[in-house]
């Protein structure tokens, strides 16, 4: 996979991560939600990489959907999860996974905090190791995440509202 589309596949896992900030439910069943909005993702190596789209999620953390678009509507790639699966589809290629965790360090490199990224999006400090989330926009629905360690860094930043 060319560097590009490594970039479209980490941006698609983590707009799928950071999109659908659903709190789980009773006895831990998840709720359905749906979100849009538009995500960037600045990893720093050599070259730099960044990478800017349009997202509509729908599902939940186990399950669901993910569909980002350029500025101009043209769909750039889709993901769909359930447990023990993500696909990742963009054009006619589509690439097997076995989990979104292993989407995304596959595509970027590094592991990325899926667990904390429902607890930033909902507003909850979780700390994880070399991370620096900044909550303080988060009911304004805008999360910024900073991944300082292990290298390369990368800086997340997100505006999303429901769909």
């Amino acid at each position: 996979m060319n560097r590009r589309g490594a970039l479209l596949a980490g941006a698609a896992g983590l707009a799928l991560l950071a999109g659908c900030a659903s709190p789980a439910g009773p006895a831990g069943a998840a709720r359905a939600e749906a979100w849009s909005g538009r995500l960037s993702l600045r990893i720093d190596g050599e070259p730099n990489q960044s990478f800017s789209a349009l997202f509509e999620l729908r599902g939940a953390p186990q399950a669901g959907e993910l569909v980002l678009t350029s500025p101009i509507g043209s769909t750039l790639a889709q993901l769909h999860w359930a447990p023990g699966e993500a696909l990742l589809r963009n054009g006619s290629e589509t690439r097997r996974y076995d989990s979104v965790d292993a989407l995304i360090e596959a595509a970027t490199g590094a592991a990325i905090p899926v667990g904390a990224l429902f607890a930033w999006l909902a507003g909850r400090e979780e700390p994880v190791p070399g991370w620096r989330p900044d909550l303080s926009q988060v009911a304004a629905g805008r999360l910024q995440a900073t991944r300082e360690s292990p290298t390369p860094r990368a800086d997340l930043r997100i505006v999303f509202e429901r769909a």
